[in-house]
């Protein structure tokens, strides 16, 4: 039905006869000539009707209203000199219609088709196919496209094979809730849709696949973020014979083939890294945004047989005391100061303190309790010059680096240090690994170890005779792959030894009988030789937010949930028939009223 794109025209198509189809983007009549700018994905282009020179096409031109569906048929011509439009890509041409045929008529739409258009999300939400009309979403889901596309020719071009894994799997303990599945045929029994394919990528590896790829539909009912949806796409990811070091590279290939196709910029490699304990440390989070400074300091030593309360009680626990200078701080208000505070005790601290250093030398509520040795130690360390601020806070180890580091984000946003996203700039994005996470974390209110990562992720060699003594102590093979301060991609070697598995299992309390009737078919596996191997997930929703410059990866996403993970388009979750319940043998109970 056509022969063009609408935004494709250029001058050296003037001449030709083309047939245009698309939406009546905007229509202009200037008494005695109608324009039209006619809209399809590729972009606009200008219709000129007069109605001494089309008179059939000028009256039905009349008729038309925006966002109606045309098929328009003409010539290219040059636009008269001084009527062009630089801002428009096709702004050098027009199309002089000789026929126009409405294939669609169309109601006033509930906002306009425009970018940077102010219009409450949930409309949005509910007239998606009206929303995804808009140029800025296309150009989302165009670099949604290019991604993928990158992804699937990068691995394609290393030997891998795309292989699909099953969507309705078996119900096991992957950190997050499961979506349940009813079986008709089995009263009583329920599917769960696949979280991750990780099982089934790693039997692909004993099945002899050596290298095997996915990009994979995934389903986890967690609560509501502007960087999760219940339904994600990832890019899945797992090859045999190969340690860290493979996985890395090519994970780092493949960010490199993406970032040079989609915005033509190239990343060095191979990227920098960091274990686990330094990024928090050095940043308070395992994903640290290094596009700027505030390193946090260890104060610990400088209190070491302090006298002010707050810090003996943390250290003769085992706490610690960290710190974060803030250049030109001391100018901050109280008021500010206590924003500060609320920050770190949202994220489980007790309480932040503060020294302020000025030309008469340490002042601030904390600089009263401390000696002259502890001001002058906690100037030092930290770095801090006349002018800056210190925030100081004790606990536990843990709570001390994360809440510090959420107050590092804070003035981070307070004194725009975070620097504007220059596209094709090397220096905009700024990838991290971080490796060597603890392969368990204590679990103080269910009493037990929990894998930091998963179940099947190998512990360091050197760390094995740790599992029965300090199991807290032991490193896992673990690397993540973080940008710009959020996590992308994230991986590790695997588990291939059953011995060593079934030892895992019951480190994090899953004891024999349960680990055979939810993992037994799978450790079964190892039995009849299982390679060494390791892979990667990343996240594609995530990483085409990050290229498309949005900072929600609904922005990116054709049909989402909303924040309330519900579709305001179609009204699901919705209740269903009642025959449907009873073929499946459940029966819903009412919750209790609020």
């Amino acid at each position: 039905m056509r022969t063009h794109w609408c935004g494709e025209l250029r001058a050296s198509d003037v001449g030709k006869q083309v047939t245009l189809n698309g939406w009546v983007h905007r229509r202009r009549d200037h008494g005695g000539v109608i324009f039209l700018d006619l809209r399809d994905r590729e972009g606009l282009m200008q219709v000129v009707l007069h109605p001494q020179e089309q008179p059939e096409a000028y009256k039905i031109a009349e008729a038309v209203r925006s966002e109606y569906v045309l098929g328009i048929s003409g010539a290219v011509r040059a636009r008269i000199p001084g009527a062009e439009n630089p801002k428009m890509a096709t702004g050098d041409v027009e199309v002089a219609a000789d026929s126009i045929e409405i294939l669609a008529r169309a109601q006033t739409p509930p906002f306009q088709i425009e970018d940077r258009v102010d219009v409450k999300e949930e409309t949005r939400l509910k007239y998606r196919y009206i929303d995804l009309r808009r140029p800025e979403m296309q150009r989302g889901l165009k670099v949604r496209h290019e991604i993928i596309k990158a992804i699937r020719d990068f691995f394609d071009g290393e030997e891998f094979i795309e292989i699909e894994t099953p969507m309705l799997n078996k119900s096991t303990p992957e950190g997050a809730r499961d979506y349940l599945v009813p079986s008709r045929l089995q009263p009583g029994n329920f599917f769960a849709l696949q979280q991750s394919p990780q099982l089934f990528k790693q039997l692909l590896m004993v099945a002899g696949f050596d290298r095997y790829y996915q990009i994979v539909r995934c389903f986890r009912d967690e609560d509501p973020r502007a960087d999760r949806q219940p339904d994600f796409t990832q890019l899945d990811m797992e090859v045999s014979f190969a340690g860290e070091a493979e996985v890395r590279r090519l994970t780092e290939q493949m960010f490199v083939q993406i970032m040079k196709r989609t915005l033509g910029v190239d990343l060095p490699a191979p990227f920098p890294q960091m274990t686990y304990d330094e990024a928090l440390d050095t940043y308070g989070s395992d994903k640290p945004d290094l596009r700027f400074g505030l390193p946090m300091v260890d104060l610990t030593r400088v209190f070491d047989g302090t006298g002010v309360q707050m810090f003996q009680n943390a250290l003769s626990k085992g706490g610690a005391v960290k710190g974060l200078r803030v250049p030109t701080g001391a100018t901050f208000s109280r008021k500010e100061f206590e924003a500060l505070v609320a920050v770190a005790k949202t994220f489980g601290a007790g309480g932040m303190a503060w020294v302020l250093y000025g030309p008469d030398g340490a002042t601030g509520p904390l600089a009263k309790a401390l000696s002259a040795e502890e001001v002058a130690g906690v100037k030092q360390v930290a770095g801090a010059l006349e002018g800056d601020a210190v925030l100081i806070v004790t606990d536990a180890l843990r709570v001390a680096q994360r809440s510090l580091g959420e107050v590092r984000l804070a003035l981070a946003d307070k004194m725009n240090l975070r620097p504007a996203l220059e596209p094709t700039d090397p220096e905009s994005w700024k990838f991290l690994w971080v490796v060597d996470a603890p392969m368990v974390e204590w679990n103080p209110k269910e009493n037990r170890w929990d894998p930091t990562h998963h179940p099947f992720t190998a512990p360091h060699e050197a760390d094995i005779p740790l599992i029965e003594t300090d199991p807290g102590a032991v490193r896992s093979r673990a690397y993540d792959a973080v940008l710009n301060g959020s996590e992308v991609a994230g991986g590790s070697i695997r588990i291939h030894d059953p011995e060593m598995q079934r030892k895992v299992f019951g480190l994090i309390g899953i004891d024999q009988e349960k680990a055979e009737r939810m993992f037994g078919w799978f450790v079964d596996a190892y039995n009849f030789g299982a390679p060494p191997h390791g892979g990667i997930a990343a996240g594609v929703d995530r990483i085409a937010a990050m290229v498309a410059g949005k900072e929600n990866i609904r922005e990116v996403m054709a049909f989402p949930k909303s924040s309330a993970m519900t579709d305001l388009m179609t009204g699901a979750p919705d209740i269903v028939d009642h025959a449907l319940l009873e073929d499946l043998h459940i029966k819903v109970v009412a919750p209790p009223p609020e």
